[in-house]
């Protein structure tokens, strides 16, 4: 285990006295006490000082060098000492164990999540669709984002230093490192409104991907820069007396030069050359407050002439990024056109800083409600900095919608982070969190609301399991129909708890699951150790144990009666008279007449038989072929004479028409009742072509004959399953 020690304040080189950088950095940016950054560069000289980082420093002073950036963002003591250890980590034998017990739990959370960033070293990768391990990768690179600001800091840190130190390394390598930065960390900056850095950013990768360009512009720029700077003095100085003698104090008025690279950027947009970009050097205003900013405004277009088409109130109007200024163009002595930026002193350093400032001015004050806030606000631009990444990419484009679309983030009321996948439930979150909050779980709270355990989560969603001291989980959790979870996970942890429980409960239980589907679905002699073979099971208790744990679903069961049982199985049947009714005319390829062409059918109205039943047809006179369930109380009563008129149908394989099918409801009576079967009828796209409804006002009890139409038995088991799930309804049944 690495112990600090307090003797060794020198580099192995001499090149750097600790105690002078530490006193300089506590005198230039008014750190009260360095002992956790002393701390730091310590255990980093100790652990780093044989290893080089991919820039040949070692690790101390490339630590040194990146905390020299975050003291400039006016990062706290933490920040500046997990950037000081990173590459120890990284690069050395330093470990995140040494780390957490020597500068304690906070940086090493830091640095974890600097690594984990990482994984945007692929993100240009060709071959970034079929690695899933590096979606992976990302996603816990986007989560590490998320849940600590000061991450990202420490990585643009850590990717400015080296875009520093590069220009003596090979070309190729200043290449490679040029381009990341152009592709990924200068937006990333950009969309953080962090403008000092994504503007260094942006020009040394400028010089080293085009550097005949960028010393043209620099070359320009240098010959007129006598002349532009004593232009500029003159307007400030007229300024500053203006704005004075109007009384707004105080207030900061100086000259800004353009930056090589946007200078570039607007000549290409512009198509001119550098001599007809007039604002290669503004002039800038701070100010107190927001009606100082038009004020000064105000007296800047009194004093010249304005450039309306110049014009950009970005007050009113924020950019994406956050950035405030009110922008304008006027022409000022000699004719001369120039920039002027007006924006309060928040504002710039809102403008400097970006998130950095909002985490400098807010972080010590936010409430956790606040902070939850601060995060889903964080998050939203984490996310819209990756979709600007990947705009123009096809790959990247691709893979935004892979791992950004397809999936949800949301929040603990702790503000800790997790990621499911879209349309996660709030069972799938506590399941996401441990098993046992899942089997206890019995609501939830979705910012701060109540919400159904099928509620589907959003990004940004913050979640709270409601639990019980004993539960278990319900085997409704697992019908697919229900809608109760989305991820394997969560349904792979309650087959495991079903699994555990007894072997004879289960196989009882299941009997019990099975029975009500067959009885709820009307279907009768069934064979139920044919029907486990089918599914791959040696005996029906087999069948029903697995129903039991969820290892068969009630899908499954009723495709196979379906496909391998109702349209083979022929019941024979006696007879007696089959009253004519109102016959529903179907497609001619939805029934199989045995040995005959295509004949005239109709559905028989007294047994309404569904795609999936075994059926028999009954001859008419002049009404062509009436199909009848097998087991239709008309067919079993036939008589002799009927029964001569018999012929055997089954259902064609492509079954497009819709069938009606009675059902009786019984539910506790409430006021709403009606509506909901209604609504959730509708949902699903089914018609109701009849329904009544009676009470018993002694049990407070509702029986609801209703007819809908249906396309197949598995779809009626779907619906049946729903109706079931409907506040005070007791049973959902088939019948005649």
């Amino acid at each position: 285990m690495v112990k600090i020690t307090e003797h060794a304040h020198i580099l192995p080189d001499g090149s750097i006295d600790l105690e002078i950088w530490l006193h300089h950095l506590s005198q230039a940016h008014h750190y009260k006490d360095v002992s956790l950054i002393r701390s730091a560069c310590i255990l980093s000289q100790l652990t780093g000082q044989h290893h080089a980082t991919e820039i040949g420093c070692n690790c101390l002073q490339q630590g040194l060098a990146m905390a020299e950036v975050l003291s400039d963002l006016e990062m706290d003591q933490a920040t500046l000492a997990a950037a000081i250890v990173y590459n120890s980590v990284q690069y050395a034998d330093l470990n995140i164990e040494d780390v957490q017990e020597q500068l304690g739990q906070d940086i090493a959370k830091l640095v974890e999540g600097v690594q984990r960033m990482d994984a945007t070293h692929g993100m240009r990768a060709s071959n970034l669709l079929q690695n899933r391990q590096q979606l992976d990768n990302l996603r816990k690179m986007l989560l590490a984002m998320v849940d600590d600001v000061r991450i990202v800091l420490i990585k643009l840190a850590e990717r400015l230093s080296v875009l520093r130190a590069v220009k003596k390394l090979d070309n190729g390598f200043k290449k490679e490192v040029a381009e990341e930065v152009m592709e990924i960390y200068a937006p990333l900056a950009n969309r953080l409104g962090i403008g000092h850095i994504k503007w260094e950013m942006e020009d040394l990768a400028f010089h080293y991907l085009q550097p005949e360009q960028y010393k043209n512009i620099a070359k320009g720029l240098k010959a007129r820069r006598l002349e532009r700077d004593h232009y500029v003095e003159e307007v400030v100085s007229a300024l500053t007396q203006k704005i004075s003698a109007a009384g707004i104090q105080p207030i900061k008025v100086y000259g800004r030069s353009k930056h090589i690279h946007s200078i570039f950027k607007k000549m290409q947009r512009k198509s001119v050359d550098l001599d007809q970009i007039y604002d290669a050097t503004a002039v800038r205003v701070l100010v107190p407050t927001v009606d100082d900013c038009y004020s000064v405004l105000s007296i800047v277009h009194h004093a010249w002439k304005q450039i309306p088409e110049e014009f950009d109130d970005y007050i009113a109007n924020p950019k994406p990024n956050g950035y405030r200024s009110l922008h304008t163009a006027v022409i000022g002595p000699d004719h001369k056109n120039f920039e002027v930026q007006i924006r309060t002193f928040e504002m710039h350093d809102s403008a400097e800083l970006g998130v950095a400032a909002h985490w400098k001015y807010k972080e010590s004050v936010r409430t956790p409600q606040q902070k939850h806030e601060d995060k889903i606000e964080w998050l939203r631009e984490i996310l819209a900095w990756q979709q600007e990444m990947a705009s123009g990419n096809q790959t990247l484009e691709q893979v935004s919608k892979e791992f950004i679309d397809e999936r949800i983030y949301v929040f603990t009321p702790n503000g800790d982070i997790f990621d499911l996948p879209r349309e996660a439930t709030p069972l799938d979150f506590a399941y996401h969190i441990h098993s046992e909050i899942g089997h206890r779980c019995r609501g939830a709270k979705v910012n701060d609301a109540i919400v159904p355990l099928t509620y589907q989560l959003k990004t940004g969603d913050r979640i709270e399991i409601l639990t019980t001291k004993q539960g278990k989980p319900s085997r409704d959790w697992l019908n697919p129909h229900l809608g109760y979870l989305k991820t394997a996970r969560a349904k792979a942890k309650i087959h495991h708890w079903f699994k555990q429980q007894d072997y004879e409960q289960n196989v009882e239980a299941g009997r019990d699951i099975f029975e009500r589907e067959i009885k709820k679905l009307h279907i009768k002699n069934i064979d139920q150790d044919e029907l486990a073979k089918q599914l791959n099971m040696k005996e029906k208790e087999g069948l029903f144990a697995g129903l039991a744990t969820g290892d068969i679903t009630l899908a499954q069961v009723t495709h196979i009666i379906q496909t391998k049982f109702l349209q083979e199985e022929k019941i024979p049947a006696p007879v007696e008279t089959i009253a004519p009714r109102k016959e529903i005319q179907q497609k001619p390829s939805d029934i199989k007449v045995e040995g005959i062409g295509n004949l005239l059918t109709t559905n028989a109205k007294c047994c309404k038989p569904l795609p999936g039943d075994p059926i028999i047809g009954y001859i008419t006179q002049g009404r062509g072929v009436s199909i009848h369930k097998q087991d239709c109380p008309n067919i079993l009563h036939a008589n002799h004479e009927q029964r001569r008129r018999f012929i055997e149908l089954s259902w064609g394989t492509k079954t497009v028409s819709l069938y009606p099918v009675n059902l009786i409801i019984k539910a506790y009576d409430r006021q709403g009742l009606l509506k909901d079967i209604t609504t959730l009828l509708t949902q699903e796209k089914i018609s109701v072509i009849g329904l009544s409804t009676t009470t018993d006002k002694a049990t407070h009890t509702a029986n609801i004959p209703i007819t809908i139409e249906i396309s197949d038995i598995t779809t009626l088991s779907k619906i049946l399953d729903k109706l079931e799930q409907i506040s005070n309804v007791i049973s959902v049944t088939r019948v005649h």
